[in-house]
């Protein structure tokens, strides 16, 4: 069962999606959950069923104090690589809430200060605290949605069932058709088969 982070403060929690995918946005989301919420299907959305997260999806979204979901593109992640993007997208979801907090919990152990709020990062905190899961569950089932669309204008890459990740599949087609304007220009495989003219 998860618990809430013990602390005086405010808290919200960040976590996001999509980092180890090929193609697509980076999702991030922020939120501030009341003290006194629990449910015991919130959890590391990476444990959880497509109907589990569904499920938790509203359930966070009806209980929350405050949510925000932001999403930094393929492009910026080409720009500042997928880590920086990350932590970017988190700061973008930090930026949207209209709610007051005052301590930060990020799942991992890379961020960077935004603005003067302290911050803690802590390992598997998605599977630990309720706030870092909500978040995860946000910021997952966005994506996932968002890799839905996407998919209907390329369907030859199978982005409704990889939701952009590298399966074998989803790596052959690379090879077979090249990458689409939502591929991450900047990840190995997808080096692989740009046409040095793409940069001239």
């Amino acid at each position: 069962m998860l618990k809430h982070y013990d602390s005086k403060k405010i808290v919200v929690g960040c976590d996001e999606a999509g980092r180890g995918c090929l193609a697509g946005p980076v999702v991030a989301a922020a939120v501030i959950l009341p003290l006194d919420f629990s449910n015991e299907l919130i959890n590391d959305s990476k444990q959880l069923s497509l109907d589990q997260r569904l499920k938790a999806r509203e359930i966070i979204i009806n209980s929350a104090i405050d949510f925000a979901i932001a999403e930094c593109s393929p492009e910026e992640i080409d720009k500042f690589n997928i880590l920086n993007a990350s932590i970017l997208a988190m700061h973008k979801a930090l930026e949207k809430l209209k709610k007051k907090f005052q301590l930060i919990l990020v799942d991992g152990n890379r961020f960077k200060p935004y603005k003067n709020f302290p911050h803690k990062c802590i390992i598997k905190g998605d599977a630990t605290y309720f706030s870092i899961a909500a978040a995860s569950i946000l910021a997952k089932t966005e994506r996932d949605n968002i890799m839905q669309r996407l998919s209907e204008e390329f369907p030859q890459y199978h982005w409704h069932k990889n939701k952009g990740y590298p399966t074998l599949e989803h790596r052959e087609a690379i090879y077979k058709f090249g990458i689409s304007p939502y591929h991450r220009k900047s990840f190995s495989i997808c080096q692989e088969v740009i046409q040095p003219n793409l940069f001239q």
